[in-house]
């Protein structure tokens, strides 16, 4: 009998790019079926997109009530799962990038095997809940979630293995977004009324970046970040502004820039994938020796928006002394093996799956 495995897409579409690639790979592999389970018809049309072969089974499921059906916008993760929860439970294996299909266990007679592949590689405490313990397995990108999962209690050591980071192997190419040739700055604002840049401070940020010279500027915010302010726009020809696009999360803006400004979002890893400048913004002047602002060690950082112009200048000359934090920072955070971790993913989830069976 074949070994049956769902893929569950009840998140946003900057999730899917963390688990994909394992489910192509998976689905190459003899005797393995793999379905993708979704409410959202754009969601199976972005996965589709790079299934061509149509490797992937997609299945429909019912969707709860609610806005039109986008790439960031979803119904109820667990809305979802109550409508779907039977039609669910078929599968002997589920493998999702979020949380709340820990909720699944609570459904009468489920008794699948739950693999969380942990998304992102960021060092918030905002990735760590309660509900990570829930999972049978869990896949993490690096050796430093990994330890912090073990730390606090949410994952035993033989329940947690470290597969890479297979959004890697989707990445877009570096593009041109500019009709000039200045160098380009990404700013990437986190989400978290707490701890983001722009919630607080957006005004002051944008004259900032609109009084810039010498510079062209993309802002492409997290885009859960549309859901808690108006949207982002500007005049300023030296500006391009992305609130929520298939560009901003398939790396296409980390890839093009050449320094990063941002906060606490993890992209500042898929960043230094190549090490180039990064500045953070302490605009609330926090205590940066917290583990949660680790990364704020890779790049200057600065506390008022004034200091900006005078950071960028001198951002390349300071760069060789950053290169070997950031490099560390890579090695800790995301596990580079020579094997893709698509391939290193599917192993485990294939190993685990004949162990527990």
């Amino acid at each position: 009998m074949p070994t049956d495995i769902a893929f569950l897409a009840i998140a946003e579409a900057q999730q899917l790019y963390h688990w994909l690639p394992a489910a192509l790979e998976l689905a190459r592999r003899p005797g393995v079926r793999v379905s993708v389970l979704s409410p959202s018809d754009k969601l199976l049309a972005l996965i589709g997109s790079y299934d061509p072969d149509g490797r992937l089974a997609q299945v429909r499921l019912a969707r709860p009530p609610s806005g039109p059906d986008s790439l960031f916008r979803q119904p109820s993760r667990l809305a979802t799962l109550l409508l779907n929860h039977r039609r669910i439970a078929r599968y002997p294996a589920i493998v999702t990038t979020e949380i709340s299909s820990a909720w699944l266990r609570r459904m009468p007679g489920f008794a699948s095997r739950l693999i969380l592949i942990k998304h992102g590689a960021g060092d918030r405490e905002g990735g760590y809940k309660k509900r990570h313990a829930e999972f049978d397995l869990t896949l993490v990108a690096g050796e430093k979630d990994r330890r912090r999962m073990i730390e606090r209690g949410l994952c035993v050591d033989t329940r947690i293995a470290i597969g890479g980071y297979p959004k890697f192997e989707l990445k877009a190419a570096r593009q041109r977004f500019f009709a000039d040739d200045k160098p380009v700055l990404l700013y990437n604002p986190h989400f978290d009324p707490i701890l983001s840049s722009w919630i607080r401070h957006g005004p002051g940020v944008m004259a900032a970046l609109e009084s810039l010279e010498g510079w062209n500027v993309l802002i492409a915010p997290h885009t859960k970040l549309a859901r808690r302010v108006p949207p982002i726009s500007s005049a300023a020809p030296h500006i391009r502004v992305d609130m929520g696009s298939r560009r901003s999360i398939d790396m296409s803006y980390t890839m093009s820039a050449d320094v990063y400004l941002g906060d606490v979002s993890s992209q500042v890893y898929e960043f230094l994938i190549e090490p180039r400048p990064c500045i953070f913004l302490n605009l609330d002047h926090r205590d940066a020796s917290c583990e949660a602002f680790a990364h704020w060690r890779l790049g200057q950082v600065i506390e008022t928006m004034d200091a900006l112009p005078a950071a960028l200048a001198r951002a390349n000359n300071l760069q060789a002394g950053f290169l070997g934090v950031q490099e560390a920072a890579m090695r800790d955070s995301i596990d580079r093996s020579p094997v893709p971790a698509s391939r290193r993913q599917a192993d485990i989830i294939l190993d685990f799956l004949k162990d527990a069976a």
